[in-house]
This record gives C-alpha cells, structure tokens and sequence, in this order.
C-alpha cells in the first residue's frame, strides 16, 4: 500500500480524486480531511456493501469494518460486495480484496466480531463516524447508546420491503435513536427483511445515502439529517422527510439520563422474554428425531417457503392456525417452526393459550437447522 503523505495529494491523488478536487465544498483541503478521516461500518451486508465501496472510492483514509459472518447465496440479490466466488467465504476478508481492489489506499481495520455491550464502546471510540448497517433492533440500540456515551454521530439506515428510513443521530447537535424510539417494538412486531423481504436495490439506494451523510460530516459541509429522517418510499418514488426533535426525558441523550452505560440490549429488545420449556433447539431436535422419539413437526411460514425449504412438516401457515387448530392433536408434544423463529414463537404463544401445553418452538427456524445440522436444505 502506498505510504501517504498527510499535507499534500500526489499526482495519482489528484488524477484519482479529480472530480472532488474541482468542486468548491471539497477541493484539496477536503480531500485531505476524508484521507484523515476514521469510520466504521457496523454490519457489511445490504447497507454496509455500497456504503464501504462509496467511502473507499472517495478517499477516506481508515475504514473499519465490523461483521462475524460468511456470505450466503441470498446475500447477493442485494450485497453488492459479494459474487458467487465468496460464497462460504468471510464476509470481511472478502470485503477486504474488494475494497482494495478498488483503492488500494484505503487502510482496513477488520473487527470479525459480534459487537457486544462488552466491546462495542472499545472498537467505537476509535473512530470519527459510525455508519450503523444492521437490521437488528438489538444491535441498533447498542450502537446509537454508544455512540451517544462516546460524543460521536451514528449514520442509520434501515430497510424494508420497499422502504427505507435514514438519520444522522448524533447527541451532541441534536436527537438520538432513542428520540425516535424510546422503546423497541415487540419481538412479534419487529420487521424482518428475511421474512418480509427488501427489495434488492433498495439497500443500495439507502446505503449511499448513508455514505454521502457521512463525506458531509466530515467536510462539515452542507446540512446533515441532525433531526431530519429522511423516508424513502421505492415503490413510488418519493420522498417524505419527519422532523425529529430531542427529547429532554431520553433515557440516553436527555437531561437526566438513566442509560449511563451499556446494558443488555437482547434482553431490553425481549430477546429472552420466551420461558425456556417454550424452546427447542436445532441439536435438541435432531438428537430426539434420531431416538425415534414421537414428535410433531409444525410448519407456520407460508407455501412458497415451504416448496424452497421444508423439514417434512405439517403445513399451516400462521395467518391460518387459529382456524385449523383442530387439525393438530394437543396431547402430543409439537415442535413448531418458521424461517427464523419468530412466527413460530408468535404461534406457540397462542398455542399454549389454547391448550397445547406440549407446544414448543424451534430456536433459529429452519435456517438454524441448515446452518447447524443439515446444510442440503435450501436457504432463502
């Protein structure tokens, strides 16, 4: 990698960065702001893969890049970092070749790692922007609170379906995440693109949105989305903009605050809010199915899923169990499952309602049980 120098661009920095050089708001003094300039990219999937690719194109001299996971067939409708050749690769060590086949003057910091209330304010606190790029409301609580404990802003984005939302969140101008929502929505209730879906061009629009937030934070350039969510409808093709103000009784951010520290973000999420004798796990259930044992399986996602990828399961889709609950014999233990365990766990809740005590749900879903046990099922 090319050495750089701090106070000047070479030739090939002037030739490669060109077309920021002539513009008034950027020009030398600008670029050499992004060349010193240190963020990190939470998550480099839908959002994260055109933010990194934008960032690293237009100079930014440190990109740290957070994720622990592979890339997956279904990653690429829509993380444009990855090709078919990365399949079970890193995600990271993949997004490192890219990256720096696309400049190579980028320095990369990979952090293959779960974020966690543990480590998250020690890998934050090195860096002068956070792009958060996650699709989890655990992790987006960890990553906003963080931020605000360490005074730096959180570039968001989230998508789903055909729509997508970005903020700047940043405690010290204005609001936070918190300010947006104080509390995260029901596990019942929170989106999931895997079983929702997004549409795959969404995340790139959103991204590079993101990214472009960022370049103007720090050019100090132009007015940021300090208070402003921008929403994006993609199936009409528009854009609506809410005012968001700071709120003063912000559990975080407001003027007396009770988060004064990193906290348990699966569990304030309801991560752990289902009794444990509610649960199966993937292990769990293949060590009893080899035994022979009689247990039912129940299968609440929808026919098209089914015809992907299916346990040999009883088919009743969610929408359909309260009607058909007759078909299912309540005496005998049920494990129900979905995609990744959240409409089953919605169905168990309301099974043992009913009286189906024996009713349990599979943590993970399918897509546990072809990650863990067997990998010939289909993913999606």
């Amino acid at each position: 990698m090319p050495a750089h120098n701090d106070s000047n661009l070479s030739q090939e920095d002037q030739i490669r960065y060109g077309r920021h050089l002539v513009m008034p708001d950027v020009g030398e003094e600008g670029q050499l702001k992004l060349r010193k300039a240190r963020v990190l990219i939470v998550g480099v999937g839908g959002l994260g893969s055109p933010a990194a690719l934008y960032l690293a194109a237009a100079g930014i001299g440190t990109l740290g890049l957070v994720d622990f996971d592979t890339v997956e067939l279904t990653n690429l409708q829509r993380q444009i970092l990855f090709d078919s050749d990365s399949i079970g690769k890193s995600k990271l060590k993949t997004a490192r070749e890219k990256i720096q086949a696309l400049n190579e003057g980028v320095k990369l910091e990979l952090h293959e790692t779960r974020i966690t209330s543990e480590n998250a304010m020690k890998i934050l606190e090195e860096y002068d922007v956070i792009l958060d790029g996650t699709d989890r409301f655990p992790v987006r609580y960890l990553v906003n609170d963080a931020c605000v404990l360490l005074g730096k802003p959180d570039v968001y984005g989230s998508v789903y379906r055909f729509d997508g939302h970005v903020s700047v969140f940043d405690s010290r101008r204005g609001p936070c995440y918190r300010c947006l929502h104080p509390q995260p929505p029901p596990p019942e209730l929170q989106p999931n693109c895997a079983e929702g879906g997004v549409l795959g061009v969404l995340p790139g629009i959103i991204g590079t949105i993101q990214a472009t937030e960022v370049i103007k934070l720090l050019l100090g350039k132009g007015s940021p989305l300090i208070g402003r969510v921008l929403m994006v409808d993609g199936l009409n093709m528009k854009m609506n903009e809410l005012v968001l103000r700071k709120d003063p009784n912000c559990a975080v951010c407001g003027e007396k605050p009770t988060v004064t520290s990193l906290i348990d973000y699966e569990e304030f999420c309801g991560g752990h809010s289902v009794e444990m004798n509610d649960e199966i796990s993937v292990e769990e259930l293949n060590q009893r199915i080899k035994a022979g044992e009689e247990i039912v399986l129940l299968d609440v996602r929808q026919q098209f899923e089914y015809d992907i990828a299916n346990l040999n399961g009883v088919l009743i889709p969610l929408g359909e169990l309260p009607s058909r609950l007759k078909e299912l014999d309540p005496s005998k233990e049920i494990v129900v499952y979905c995609h990744t365990g959240n409409r089953s766990g919605r169905a168990v809740a309301f099974m043992r309602q009913q009286g189906f005590s024996r009713a349990r749900n599979l943590v993970g879903g399918i897509e546990a049980w072809s990650r863990k046990i067997d990998k010939s099922v289909p993913r999606y």
